[in-house]
């Protein structure tokens, strides 16, 4: 949840199962994402370097005579809404840099990055309950493991794949029924500890799940496994993402649960 002026942004997140020719677009997408936005970081630092400067307007730009070429040709092959969201991500990161709120923005590695594609309303149809993005045909196979609120209109979706190989799709939009909590003097201390997740200064005691203790076991088991096999085989390869998180995705998953009602009551 996100708090802009008196507008209250709620996201829901969702599990779902593509096709094989939506895996493939999505592949391609997130890929395209990257590199646009390791060639526009490219161009801001050189020409930094330069002493001039380089705005969203001008890499904007750049992205229609990059698709142009013969050599980037292919980015004209996914939906262009993606690649100029992941413009405007890069000028809010150099935003947060220049007013020293974050570090310099960096590259994105293929291996090591995150994998999402953000889609604007343009870029998507929702309709009876039924997501469809752009380039497709078909609308998403979403798990709705929860309802969405009557009337919700998402502004923005944004698509992922987590080192697991699982997808996701979350949806914002604006909530008018939530409105922001008055403003209070009232101070809570808090103190996070082992045998117990948070301690109040009010002398509530949340307690400590502790998600990994049940699939530790397993997760020793995966690593064991993992181990025994030689570096580049094939089986590797495929099965090493699977192995080491598929134990620890329940633990994962299981933290907002268990952080979430704390941090609201307080």
């Amino acid at each position: 949840m996100s708090v802009t002026a008196s507008r209250v942004k709620r996201a829901f997140k969702y599990r779902f199962h593509p096709t094989d020719a939506q895996a493939a677009e999505l592949s391609r997408t997130f890929g395209c994402v990257r590199k646009v936005y390791n060639l526009a970081l490219a161009a801001r630092t050189e020409a930094w370097a330069r002493q001039e400067r380089v705005n969203y307007n001008a890499t904007s730009a750049m992205l229609t005579m990059w698709k142009k070429t013969e050599e980037l040709a292919f980015l004209s092959d996914v939906s262009s809404v993606p690649l100029q969201q992941t413009l405007r991500h890069l000028r809010s990161a150099f935003t947060h840099f220049f007013a020293k709120r974050a570090k310099c923005p960096r590259f994105k590695s293929r291996k090591r990055s995150r994998k999402s594609a953000e889609y604007t309303t343009s870029g998507f149809r929702f309709r009876d309950g039924a997501l469809t993005l752009a380039k497709m045909a078909d609308p998403l196979d979403v798990i709705w493991s929860r309802p969405l609120p009557e009337g919700a209109r998402p502004s923005t979706v944004t698509v992922s794949q987590d080192s697991a190989g699982r997808w996701f799709v979350s949806l914002l939009w604006e909530d008018p029924a939530v409105k922001p909590l008055p403003v209070t003097d009232t101070a809570v201390g808090v103190d996070v500890g082992l045998n117990h997740l948070l301690t109040l200064s009010t002398g509530e005691r949340v307690a400590n799940p502790r998600h990994e203790r049940r699939d530790r076991v397993r997760l020793a088991k995966a690593q064991r496994e993992l181990s025994r096999k030689a570096r580049g085989d094939g089986a590797s390869v495929r099965t090493a993402p699977r192995r080491r998180c598929s134990p620890t995705s329940r633990a994962w998953c299981g933290r907002p649960d268990t952080d979430s009602p704390p941090s609201r009551s307080t």
